[in-house]
């Protein structure tokens, strides 16, 4: 795995090392991680995205499954594509719902009508690429260069490594987004749809693609079965002091919800635990930070 120690890296990374398979992270020692002992850190503290070089630890360790959390473009993504052809049997990168048309239409960097319904993986990508580079400090700068749709295909038009793409929603948990400000900031948009998803259920879900043969060469939307309004999320959760954020420009007529059914037919996906317990769940351990 490169990366592995972040927020829903560390999940993931219990997650299959519990399913029995040997595990080795990637890492710059940065961000300290509850893993299990055996997993095996490889340690480089100079590395920087876009990750373009890795240690001779890596090969030896002779990955079957290269799990590629970090990576944020095309070169990122290209470097581990040469670096682990013929040697791994797939490479499994975590992409984002932001490649979707849907989302330049909600942000406003993409003309055109509300696309309606749920996003299916087969749904248009934005024709408009970097789509944060406007917010971009210089050419170096994450912002500047981030773009999840060159990322993907990439990992999707290699021969000889075969790639899995998985498209996640808003994660949140204990440690990310756990006071749930992503519903409780746009309660005066109570009608929109934005797909969340739990970490240890986002994790199971990677879990279960990275060890799945049958998800060579497929993407995969992932999240909750049904994505709630926002005026329907609140119904079942406490009150919170977080206000409205009325200064957003963005278009609340167009929902952000996936259809993950996909993941769920194919590969048999069941939630670990229910979105709507794992939501009370996150309020009760945030109130406990």
């Amino acid at each position: 795995m490169i990366g592995g120690t972040g927020f829903i890296g560390s999940h993931l990374v219990r997650r299959i090392a519990s399913l029995g398979h040997t595990v080795a992270i990637y890492h710059r020692g940065q961000t300290r991680a509850d893993i299990p002992a055996d997993v095996l850190e490889i340690l480089n503290p100079l590395s920087l995205t876009p990750i373009d070089k890795f240690p001779r630890q890596l090969f030896e360790f002779e990955p079957e499954i290269i799990v590629h959390t970090m990576a944020m473009g095309a070169a990122d993504a290209e470097a581990a594509v040469t670096a682990f052809a013929g040697l791994a049997r797939r490479l499994v990168l975590l992409s984002s719902g932001d490649v979707y048309l849907a989302y330049g239409r909600f942000t406003g960097i993409e003309p055109g009508p509300i696309i309606e319904g749920l996003l299916s993986e087969d749904s248009p990508l934005r024709t408009k690429l970097f789509p944060y580079r406007k917010r971009a400090s210089s050419s170096e700068s994450l912002e500047h260069w981030y773009e999840k749709i060159l990322a993907e295909e990439v990992v999707l038009s290699n021969g000889s490594l075969p790639g899995t793409v998985l498209r996640l929603p808003k994660v949140y948990g204990p440690g990310g987004n756990a006071d749930l400000a992503t519903v409780y900031k746009y309660r005066h948009q109570p009608n929109w749809r934005w797909t969340h998803g739990y970490v240890e259920n986002v994790a199971a879900a990677i879990a279960l693609a990275a060890t799945s043969p049958s998800a060579s060469d497929r993407v995969y939307n992932v999240g909750e079965a049904h994505t709630p309004t926002i005026a329907e999320r609140l119904e079942s959760m406490p009150p919170s002091v977080i206000g409205p954020d009325h200064n957003t420009e963005f278009n609340f007529s167009q929902n952000i919800a996936y259809d993950t059914s996909r993941l769920r037919n194919e590969l048999g996906f069941r939630e670990v635990i229910s979105e709507q317990e794992a939501m009370l769940k996150t309020l009760g351990c945030h109130r406990h930070l």
